[in-house]
């Protein structure tokens, strides 16, 4: 397994220049020296599918449902915190009434 590549916001940039100047993606990925032709494509897919938010985020950090690096505020982090405590309650509390019925059995 290889180590990962950190390319720059600029050097994305410069791959969305070049290709909307008409530069294939085989070009593109020799001139500015980037292993994989796919990863060439993959900026381009987000560009063309509106997805900038994409080409500041770190390595390996793919953020969804309009989730930033910014993250959530302090309130928003706790009162996700909180529902998900109050799920695992009521999952327990499913299981120990099922655990429940068995025995009866």
């Amino acid at each position: 397994m290889g180590t990962r590549t950190l390319h720059s916001y600029e050097t994305k940039m410069k791959v969305i220049e070049m290709k909307l100047a008409g530069y294939s993606s085989r070009f593109i990925q020799t001139e500015l020296g980037i292993k994989n032709v796919a990863q060439v494509k993959t900026w381009w897919r987000w560009y063309r599918n509106g997805e900038h938010y994409r080409f500041s985020q770190p390595v390996g950090k793919q953020y969804t449902f309009g989730k930033g690096p910014e993250g959530d505020t302090v309130e928003e982090t706790q009162s996700l915190r909180i529902k998900s405590l109050e799920q695992q309650i009521e999952l327990l509390k499913k299981y120990l009434e099922r655990e429940r019925m068995w025995f009866l059995k």
